[in-house]
């Protein structure tokens, strides 16, 4: 993998937890944090959509809306859990 694949994972995570802390009202962790939520939030739905059958475009902007889906369903959890 190349820096350039490395900052592109890198700017779709920012912009994927950016999104996503703005879906979710109370959650904002800053910039590493958006980024971190929104990698690990595209992880979390390259899971979640196979099995489901979803599936989006590829491309930046599929990847963006990709990843802010999984970022949203990664704080919805986070969210549960901290009220338990």
């Amino acid at each position: 993998m190349g820096i350039e694949s490395i900052l592109v994972i890198i700017i779709i995570g920012a912009i994927a937890g950016w999104l996503a802390g703005q879906i979710v009202k109370g959650f904002g962790f800053g910039l590493l944090g958006n980024i971190v939520v929104g990698i690990v939030g595209a992880f979390v739905a390259g899971l979640i959509f196979p099995v489901v059958g979803l599936g989006f475009g590829g491309g930046i902007v599929g990847s963006i809306i990709h990843a802010t889906i999984g970022a949203v369903i990664l704080l919805f959890l986070i969210r549960l859990v901290k009220r338990v």
